[in-house]
C-alpha cells in the first residue's frame, strides 16, 4: 500500500473513475468536479491517496485559504474504500494532510463531520482535533 500527495502529473483516466466510484461509498448524490479542475491550482489543495496494486482505495482532501485570522486548511472528503476500512488508512491520509500542514505553516486545520459518524470523530479525535462550540451554516447556489 502507498500513501502520497497527488500531483498533475499523476491523474489518469482511470484514476478519475476509480474516484468517481469511491465517491459514491461517501455520498451518491454529491455532484463530482474532476480531479484536473481541482489540481488547477496545487497551492490551494492538498490530496492524500491511498493506492494499492494502482487501484485507489482512500483519499482526502485539504483546501487550503488565508483570511484575516491566519493560514487554514480545511479537510473535506474523507473516504476509505468499504473493504478497506478498519486497516488505518484513514489514520494514515490525515497525517499525511497534517504534515503537509505543518510544512505550509498553517495556523489551523479545521473538518466537519457528522455527529453519526463516530468511528470517523473518534480517528479526529486522536489526532488532536477537538469539537468548536459554533454552528455551521450553508446556501447552495446549484
Amino acid at each position: 500500500m502507498e500513501i502520497k500527495l497527488l500531483s498533475k502529473k499523476d491523474l489518469t483516466e482511470s484514476l478519475q473513475e476509480q474516484l468517481s466510484k469511491l465517491y459514491l461509498q461517501l455520498n451518491a448524490e454529491l455532484k463530482q468536479l474532476s480531479l484536473k479542475a481541482i489540481l488547477e491550482e496545487e497551492a490551494y489543495i492538498d490530496i492524500a491517496v491511498s493506492l494499492e496494486n494502482n487501484e485507489l482505495i482512500g483519499i482526502a482532501m485539504m483546501a487550503n485559504y488565508k483570511v484575516v485570522s491566519g493560514y487554514k486548511g480545511m479537510i473535506e472528503d474523507v473516504i476509505v474504500s468499504e473493504t478497506h476500512r478498519g486497516k488505518g488508512i484513514g489514520r494514515k491520509l490525515m497525517e499525511t494532510l497534517l504534515h503537509q500542514a505543518e510544512k505550509r505553516q498553517l495556523n489551523d486545520v479545521l473538518l466537519f463531520s457528522g455527529h453519526h459518524r463516530t468511528a470517523a470523530i473518534g480517528l479526529y479525535k486522536s489526532l488532536g482535533f477537538t469539537l468548536k462550540n459554533s454552528g455551521l451554516y450553508i446556501k447552495k447556489f446549484q
